[in-house]
Formats: structure tokens, C-alpha cells, sequence
């Protein structure tokens, strides 16, 4: 069982919510006071005394973090933080701590590489592991991670899914994403298909306000991320 053990306010009341959030089982006793004895991991915040058994100190600003470092302990899974991406327009992202999948996101793809950077902010070795497809989204998230990267092959990663589960599909895929080993990238250099620049092409008529499209040169630099469609819609008028 998990002890909240803490007489700072911002670590308790953050702690407890994430914990209620998850359906994990916890108590909580004033700083210094006897652990119950079923008590495995103590959350505590930064000034409060050390707990005689394995120990979390929570910082008041990210209690989520502190939470899941816990429930990792408490399962005693001491793995590596791997994050899985199933790139395109929205990104699945998923954050594995060993086999527990502690946080899971689907974010507009320019936002994707600055989310993981987050995540990973203060693991020991992490690791990235993005799918093969959606070349273009996918290679611009490569170019602006700053960890470990591996390219995996995503074939089958997507689920079948059911009654309610409709929009859950890319996070899905990140989930086995991060779980199949891929093969270690620096860079993903990616020419953009005849097909690809066509479909920008149409996108920046749709969405230009008198019906027109950008040539093919600025559609080959959206399609790098040199620029957005907007700044092309403007490049070009």
C-alpha cells in the first residue's frame, strides 16, 4: 500500500487526487507518525522526515510524476521510461515506465516533441520509439527530439477496436509502439511523394480564403516543415 505521509498542503491534496484519479489503494498519516504495516512506498514532499521504507519526495508543481514513480515502485518495476509515437496530423503518444503505461496523449503533431520532452525530463535513460508511417509528420518529430530515438515498423500496432472506443486508436498504437524494438535513428531524411505535395497543395486551397493553392516549391517546404501552410498561404500571395 502507498502512505501519503506529508503536512504540505500543495503535495498532499495534489498526491491524494492522483491517486483517487488512478483507484489506488493509499492512506495517509502526519510526518513521522507509524507506517501502517502493509505500507510499501511512502509519498512525502521536500521537507518532510524520511519514512523507513521506500521513499518519493514530491514536488508540490508535478504531484502526477511522484504518483506514478510510487505505483512503478510499488509493483516493483525499476524499468526504463520508453514513449511510443504513432505519428500523423495528431500523434497517439504513450509513456511506459517498464510494462506500466503510466501516461498516454494524442496532441497536434507540432506539439509532440515538446510534450515528450516533459515526460522524460527527469528520467535516468529514456528512449523514444516513433512509428514507420506518416513519413512526413514522423521525420519532423525525429528532427526535433532531443533523446534517444528508435524507427519501428507500426504494421499490426493499430487495434481493432470496439463499442466505445472509437478516437482511442493511435494511442493504442503508441502503447505497442513502445513495445517492439526498432532500429536506432539519428535523423529521418524523407523526399515527400508527387502524392504528398498534392494533398498539401489541396489543403492550402481549402484552406486559403479565394480558392487558391501553393505552387509546388512551397508545398515541398511544408512538407519538410521549413513551413506551415499558413506561412506558405502568406509566402505565396
Amino acid at each position: 500500500m502507498i502512505v501519503v505521509a506529508t503536512d504540505d498542503f500543495e503535495v498532499y491534496h495534489g498526491v491524494v487526487a492522483e491517486l483517487r484519479d488512478r483507484d489506488v489503494r493509499f492512506t495517509t498519516v502526519e510526518p513521522g507518525a507509524e507506517l501502517p504495516g502493509d505500507a510499501r512506498v511512502a509519498v512525502v514532499g521536500p521537507e518532510d522526515e524520511h519514512p523507513d521504507v521506500p521513499t518519493v519526495r514530491a514536488d508540490p508543481a508535478d504531484p502526477r510524476r511522484a504518483v506514478e514513480e510510487a505505483v512503478a515502485l510499488l509493483r516493483g518495476e525499476d524499468g526504463r521510461t520508453v514513449v511510443g509515437i504513432d505519428p500523423g496530423d495528431r500523434p497517439g503518444v504513450a509513456v511506459l515506465h517498464g510494462e506500466a503505461v503510466v501516461a498516454a496523449f494524442q496532441v497536434p503533431a507540432e506539439e509532440a516533441a515538446d510534450l515528450v520532452a516533459e515526460e522524460v525530463d527527469d528520467a535516468a535513460d529514456p528512449l523514444v520509439r516513433i512509428g514507420d508511417g506518416a513519413r512526413l509528420q514522423g521525420a519532423k518529430i525525429v528532427d526535433d527530439l532531443a533523446v534517444p530515438v528508435e524507427l519501428v515498423d507500426e504494421t499490426g500496432t493499430t487495434p481493432h477496436l470496439g463499442t466505445g472506443a472509437r478516437g482511442m486508436g493511435d494511442v493504442l498504437a503508441a502503447v505497442n509502439i513502445a513495445r517492439i524494438e526498432g532500429e536506432r535513428i539519428e535523423e529521418r531524411d524523407v523526399e515527400p511523394t508527387a502524392g504528398e505535395l498534392q494533398r498539401i497543395k489541396d489543403r492550402s486551397r481549402e484552406r486559403s480564403d479565394d480558392d487558391r493553392s501553393i505552387d509546388e516549391e512551397l508545398a515541398r517546404r511544408v512538407a519538410t516543415g521549413e513551413l506551415t501552410i499558413a506561412e506558405a498561404l502568406e509566402r505565396h500571395r
